[in-house]
């Protein structure tokens, strides 16, 4: 918005011509979502306690968590509005990706927050189905796809690309919309699943839209990107600001997430999140890359997966003392705190090694 708005008269006055560059709008774009994340999260916090919303607290789950009853939840809910006004305010709104992406985000956490609603309203109310939110997320992915697949540069609609190799690609013509599909998906239930701890999910979603910002920016830019020998998707770079103004949501919410939490981000933050950085690994042609950034969210599903399928072929037994994994290390005698910090860590790492892959090619 203020990109169309001021960048016209940069000729007569030569400072707005800042507006051009992707990198001041990014900055700003994360500093306005992180102003707006501290005036807006407590008004939530607030309305919630008013009406007694809170987060429902699993009888199966660890004991520690029982203390936890009458914490608001929704939190996702400041998140969006901040995410979602950062980008129209900093962003070139004739940009098809940004659209793409804001789609994706606004449907799933619609999405979430229907889901969290009826926990907090309903008692013994376990949500929307999981078909029918599934069916949701599904149709969702698939008509953003279809955008992504019809502004993807020629030749490489359908094309997946591998960290650490130059030249390797793989063409997989119309499964590439299935392929698509289980990414975006997998990506918003994955960080789902992570969303379990006090600040646990926090940091890596700030790290993953962290190293996706120079991810959209190099695969923007034809210089970047034939230097690193990379896609180059145009326009992408655009969506620097959007993953600036996640991080900077995410750091607003951390304020309140960190434990003790006074806030829980519930499925209208992780869905939407989460579902937003697999579209823009889409976008992008890096959705291997995204599972390497996002490995902790990768382990967190996975945990779950082995522990359902372990319960169902052993006729009982489990293979962890909880799933997700997070709560294994709680049953271990793993502290909260000291779970969620050694996940950090590792999700840095991880982060690490991602980035790393850019170069070595």
């Amino acid at each position: 918005m203020l990109y169309h708005l001021l960048y016209q008269f940069s000729e007569q006055h030569s400072f707005l011509n800042l507006f051009r560059y992707i990198t001041f709008r990014s900055g700003g774009a994360l500093l306005t979502s992180l102003t707006f994340s501290f005036f807006i999260i407590p008004l939530v916090i607030q309305i919630q306690k008013n009406r007694e919303l809170s987060q429902p607290i699993r009888e199966l789950g660890p004991e520690t968590h029982h203390k936890k009853a009458g914490t608001p939840t929704m939190g996702g809910v400041a998140m969006l509005i901040a995410l979602f006004f950062s980008t129209l305010i900093w962003s070139d709104l004739t940009n098809t990706y940004i659209w793409i992406v804001l789609f994706v985000t606004v449907i799933f956490g619609f999405l979430g927050f229907a889901d969290d609603y009826l926990k907090v309203k309903k008692k013994n109310s376990k949500g929307i189905r999981g078909k029918a939110k599934l069916a949701v997320q599904i149709l969702t992915s698939l008509i953003a796809f279809y955008f992504v697949y019809i502004n993807s540069p020629s030749g490489f609609q359908s094309v997946l690309t591998f960290p650490f190799f130059k030249n390797f690609m793989l063409d997989l013509g119309l499964f590439y919309f299935a392929f698509a599909t289980i990414v975006i998906v997998g990506s918003s239930n994955a960080v789902n699943l992570t969303d379990g701890l006090d600040g646990l999910v926090t940091i890596p979603l700030a790290l993953v839209a962290g190293c996706f910002a120079a991810i959209v920016y190099l695969v923007g830019s034809s210089k970047f990107a034939n230097y690193l020998q990379i896609i180059y998707v145009p326009d992408t770079a655009e969506l620097t600001i959007f993953c600036a103004a996640l991080v900077g949501s995410c750091l607003g919410f951390l304020w309140f997430n960190a434990p003790p939490a006074e806030i829980f981000m519930g499925d209208t933050g992780s869905l939407s999140l989460g579902g937003s950085l697999g579209i823009i690994s889409v976008i992008t042609k890096h959705e291997i890359l995204l599972a390497i950034v996002g490995g902790i969210f990768v382990i967190e599903a996975l945990s779950v997966i082995i522990q359902v399928y372990y319960f169902k072929f052993t006729g009982g037994k489990r293979f962890f003392k909880m799933a997700p994994i997070h709560h294994h290390f709680e049953k271990c005698g793993w502290s909260e705190t000291k779970v969620v910090v050694r996940f950090w860590i590792v999700a840095i790492i991880f982060a690490i090694i991602g980035l790393s892959t850019l170069k070595v090619r």
